[in-house]
């Protein structure tokens, strides 16, 4: 085939014009969707090892659509994790990481801090800084500003396993997020809550994610992480279930389909829907523009679960 510079230069004109056609068929389906989501509550659960990428491009993009969707009229609240970023100062500090055997981290004084220090002024920050790279406005909330806690305690085998400063979120203070957003902020939101002691606790924040999207009465809830989203045969990516009815759950649950890393996020997806949540979406947070592509894309691009 002959470089485009030896074509004829109406050959080339053609070319060029095809090529304009399939990007405006592209903003031309995205267009219903932009109208339709215009001042919709989206809160983004923003974790994954692309986190943790050294390629800034790679770190950055997923900021991009977040300031896509804002530039559309739609309220986004991010909610971070970090547990790779924690593993690492606790490493640098000389404390070792523990895990209760349901793989959750055991929080004791001394981690907790580094755990709150960590997630508050790096992982925030550096979520917060490409967002704004990225022409949106956001705005760092510390968890247990706007997150109340109770204790978090868990079963194994019958016995109470003790996980120290470990937390479930029982309150979200509503207005402080919604009043970031009628000043038009992104709010970033670190999950660390408040206990009823007064002292910071260390939550999981696919389920902050869930908890705060709930509070909010949220359109969409959208988890971001290292897989396609549920696969009926993984780790095979073409068995990606594209959409899933809370009904059938349960039945996933018990043949093996949702496993342990899942779980969590699928229990908390469940919660949100029942608690007024319209949608929840798991996507792969690898993939170049995956969220717009499961947002503003008649197929999609993850798994949804829906009501029924």
């Amino acid at each position: 085939m002959p470089a485009q510079g030896d074509l004829p230069e109406t050959q080339v004109q053609l070319m060029n014009v095809s090529d304009i056609t399939a990007k405006a068929k592209v903003l031309l389906e995205a267009l219903p969707y932009i109208q339709d989501f215009r001042g919709s509550t989206f809160v983004v659960k923003y974790g994954g090892s692309f986190m943790d990428d050294p390629d800034p491009q790679v770190r950055n993009r997923v900021a991009y659509d977040i300031a896509f969707l804002a530039a559309c009229g739609i309220n986004v609240v991010v909610v971070h994790g970090g547990g790779k970023a924690i593993t690492k100062a606790m490493e640098q500090s000389g404390l070792k990481s523990h895990f209760a055997p349901n793989g959750m981290r055991v929080t004791d004084e001394a981690t907790v801090a580094i755990v709150k220090k960590t997630l508050d002024e790096v992982v925030n920050k550096d979520v917060c800084d490409a967002i704004a790279l990225a022409g949106a406005k956001p705005k760092g909330i510390v968890g247990d500003s706007v997150l109340v806690c109770e204790k978090l305690t868990v079963d194994d085998d019958g016995k109470t396993v003790d996980l120290g400063y470990v937390g479930e979120v029982t309150e979200v203070k509503v207005k402080l997020i919604k009043k970031e957003i009628s000043e038009g902020f992104v709010p970033v939101i670190s999950p660390v809550a408040e206990g009823s002691d007064g002292r910071p606790y260390n939550v999981n924040a696919d389920l902050v994610a869930g908890r705060v999207a709930a509070a909010l009465r949220a359109r969409r809830l959208v988890y971001m992480s290292d897989v396609p989203g549920l696969l009926s045969a993984p780790p095979d990516p073409a068995t990606l279930i594209s959409s899933l009815k809370i009904s059938q759950v349960d039945g996933l649950r018990q043949s093996g389909v949702i496993d342990k890393g899942m779980r969590p996020k699928v229990l908390s997806a469940v919660r949100a829907l029942n608690e007024g949540v319209q949608r929840v979406h798991f996507i792969d947070g690898r993939l170049p523009h995956s969220l717009l592509l499961e947002i503003f894309t008649d197929q999609g691009i993850g798994t949804e679960i829906v009501h029924g």
